[in-house]
């Protein structure tokens, strides 16, 4: 999810957006078309927006869709959810970041370099996100992406590092049978 269409600004079709993206200049940039997702209940919606034009308005976003003629189509849109398509090639600007489908796949190591399992998704939080680590024996563990717990990723060897403690990724000694 890249941003949550708002309320309409003005009359010509602008509408506020709620960004989810630390890129919206990448999101947002003229051209750009995004899947949208109508909220459970919503009448009939665009699946797709196509990105006209976009502007910062004070601290708000603006964005005019190609598709929303005026005011009415805006509100008729609203609380739509938008997606980014994301190609694999495509790569975030900031090197300490990652895109999801960056990370699943990856094989989850210990410091030690022991194998513990491989990443099968990524839960976006609103605290902060975390990995689901699918291990050997086929259970599923939820590890923080934090640095004090995933001190490194290593995309060109496929792998990432998890500091594991009893109880994260590792069952605890009395529960293992």
């Amino acid at each position: 999810m890249v941003g949550r269409i708002g309320k309409p600004h003005g009359i010509r079709g602008e509408v506020t957006l709620d960004v989810r993206t630390d890129e919206p200049e990448r999101r947002f940039a003229p051209g750009t078309t995004l899947r949208a997702e109508a909220p459970a209940g919503a009448d009939r919606r665009p699946t797709s927006l196509t990105v006209a034009r976009a502007r910062w308005h004070q601290s708000t976003l603006l964005v005019t869709f190609e598709e929303l003629e005026d005011r009415n189509a805006a509100e008729a849109v609203r609380g739509t959810v938008l997606h980014a398509t994301i190609g694999h090639d495509e790569v975030p600007d900031d090197p300490e970041e990652y895109y999801d489908h960056q990370l699943v796949g990856l094989a989850v190591v210990d410091l030690d370099g022991t194998a513990l399992g491989e990443v099968t998704a990524v839960v976006h939080g609103s605290a902060q996100d975390l990995l689901t680590v699918r291990t050997g024996d086929g259970r599923d563990t939820l590890v923080p992406f934090v640095s004090a717990l995933v001190p490194e990723v290593d995309l060109a060897a496929g792998r990432l590092v998890v500091a594991d403690r009893p109880g994260l990724v590792t069952p605890f000694p009395e529960d293992e049978t």
